[in-house]
């Protein structure tokens, strides 16, 4: 997966925190390789760009977390800007919308109580 960026530094470090992942020290010029810390899952590769983002992305990142409110406080003391007021609620899910420091858009989403279990 390819993000767009205009700090490479800024955003590994951004992500880094978010996802639990780290920076691979061997990536070229204006890319940055972040793998998981166990080195099993998605690689998020950040790509260097001069533009800024002007639009809503059309893809965007749902990380689900057990308690919303603390992972809320957690990813805006990291450098997200949180972009709704209120959480979001549907089908017992709740989430809010962030923007990393580059503007692009995640949520982050708890799941319903019983969601899951049986």
């Amino acid at each position: 997966m390819v993000l767009d960026c205009s700090d490479l530094e800024r955003s590994a470090t951004f992500w880094c925190g978010v996802l639990g992942y780290h920076a691979e020290p061997a990536s070229p010029g204006r890319y940055q390789s972040l793998i998981p810390a166990d080195g099993n899952g998605v690689e998020l590769l950040l790509q260097q760009v001069a533009e800024p983002k002007v639009t809503k992305n059309r893809m965007h990142l749902d990380l689900r977390v057990p308690d919303l409110e603390s992972e809320t406080a957690r990813v805006v003391a990291l450098g997200a800007r949180r972009e709704t007021d209120e959480p979001i609620e549907e089908f017992g899910w709740s989430w809010h919308v962030f923007a990393d420091p580059d503007g692009n858009e995640f949520c982050v989403l708890q799941p319903p109580k019983d969601h899951g279990t049986d």
